[in-house]
């Protein structure tokens, strides 16, 4: 009888679902070189590029503070195949748009599928994995959100002799329509079944996951851990789960305003600002830092089991910190502009880097495992929905900031808000790696601190 970690069933289903972090990333990564063309297209001001590049993180934002309730009370299964139409549907609205309106209407349609794919791929994931390998499998999700960025920089400089930007959106249709066919296949949840109490449904799904006939203990497990809990909004701001908000939050927001979606957004930009003046070349240095990114992941994949979430974690902020540092001193000395080049994509690397092996996966990591099963969507939604605001704001902002204080100190006080959050992850963030989500649940429960999780004795 196959175990349930060796079942290969259970990586079918991560991988499907996956393409919902491939799309994310590739919706996300894509715009860095197609506003290169739109700008010059449409002759947007700067102030112009910066609501075309933030529109879809309007549409992420709501989409982030809705579909937790929806996940919750449809499925994630079916959510995330209405999400997968929704991809389909602004990627071939924003590929055939004839005026500023309408691209910016099919972005915020992509923006809106990006905020729900966001947290319910890796609740799915999450809800389906072994104990043992759920950090992996979970991670799945970060991997395939950084192939999809490296795929969307391979797909600009593929198309940027033909300035061809409508390809660029367009194509993000064939994965979203593979991923809309792939989860009809799959099953639902059994976490969520089991909240509904389709007992049945659920321990059906269950064997079908573990590819085993006994799944007595865990379906057991999973029915006492649902016992015992509520599942409005009011609970969600329960004493008891309040350190899980503030963590999930929390990171959420210094994933953020630590800049490193205005890597993903401007790349070709900050090259631009380094003396890169080719739009070609800047492109093709921006997928030299989404290889990077992708690397890194498939290093944060294989350790994130084996070391824990914390230690990557830290020396990821680290990392970012150093990055940032480095980038910020290129610019200030005038002596390094023959090299600023080289310098500023060594310093993006570093950056990247450390966020791809530490807080990228990471915060997608812990805020599907740290909220308890009848609140775990809403929960999530809302610290997708900080996410999303935290990106927004940063986005809108960024041309603003390199005018006003330049980009030495711009991209210094960056490093400042990763020092914070370092401090911050250092003080609050839990370790999770063994912890079986209702053992995590127990935990708060019990009222117990954050840092208290990882060297508590096992309960369940």
């Amino acid at each position: 009888m196959k175990t349930a970690s060796r079942s290969p069933f259970v990586y079918v289903a991560a991988a499907i679902s996956g393409l919902g972090g491939l799309l994310f990333g590739y919706d996300t990564g894509v715009i860095s070189g197609a506003i290169l063309f739109i700008r010059k297209d449409f002759a947007l001001s700067p102030t112009w590029v910066e609501v075309v590049v933030s529109c879809a993180l309007v549409g992420a934002l709501l989409g982030a503070m809705g579909g937790g309730a929806l996940a919750d009370r449809f499925g994630r299964r079916r959510v995330i195949i209405a999400t997968a139409a929704l991809f389909v549907a602004g990627a071939l609205g924003t590929a055939v748009s004839s005026t500023v309106a309408w691209l910016i209407a099919g972005r915020i349609v992509v923006g809106i599928a990006i905020g729900v794919a966001s947290f319910t791929t890796p609740l799915y994931i999450s809800e389906v994995s072994p104990v043992a390998i759920r950090g992996r499998l979970v991670s799945i999700n970060q991997l395939a959100l950084t192939c999809g960025i490296v795929v969307s920089y391979l797909v600009d400089y593929a198309l940027v002799d033909i300035r061809g930007w409508r390809w660029m959106f367009g194509l993000a249709a064939v994965p979203a329509a593979v991923l809309c066919a792939g989860m009809w296949w799959l099953p639902e949840s059994p976490r969520w079944l089991v909240g509904q109490q389709a007992t049945d449904r659920a321990r059906a799904a269950l064997r079908r996951i573990r590819g085993a006939e006994d799944v007595t203990a865990e379906f057991a497990v999973i029915q006492r851990s649902l016992a015992v809990q509520a599942g409005g909004w009011s609970d969600v701001f329960a004493p008891s789960i309040r350190p899980a908000l503030v963590v999930g939050v929390g990171l959420a927001i210094f994933q953020q305003v630590t800049g490193i979606n205005i890597v993903i957004y401007y790349a070709p930009m900050i090259f631009g600002y380094a003396g890169v003046t080719s739009a070609s070349a800047s492109i093709l240095a921006t997928v030299g830092v989404g290889v990077v990114n992708m690397v890194m992941t498939v290093v944060a994949f294989l350790l994130v089991d084996r070391v824990g979430r914390r230690p990557l974690l830290l020396a990821g902020l680290a990392g970012m910190i150093a990055g940032l540092g480095a980038l910020g001193l290129a610019f200030r000395l005038p002596d390094l502009s023959g090299s600023l080049g080289w310098i500023a994509a060594a310093s993006l690397m570093v950056y990247v880097g450390g966020f791809a092996v530490g807080l990228g996966p990471v915060f997608w990591l812990l805020i599907a495992e740290i909220y308890p099963l009848q609140v775990r969507g809403r929960a999530m939604s809302l610290a997708t929905a900080a996410n999303w605001g935290a990106n927004l704001l940063v986005a809108v902002t960024f041309l603003t900031l390199i005018g006003l204080a330049g980009r030495s100190l711009t991209f210094w006080l960056y490093g400042l808000v990763g020092i914070s959050a370092w401090l911050f992850a250092w003080f609050r963030v839990p370790e999770t790696r063994g912890r079986s989500l209702e053992e995590i649940e127990a935990h708060w429960a019990a009222g117990r601190h954050p840092l208290a999780l990882g060297t508590a004795p096992h309960t369940a």
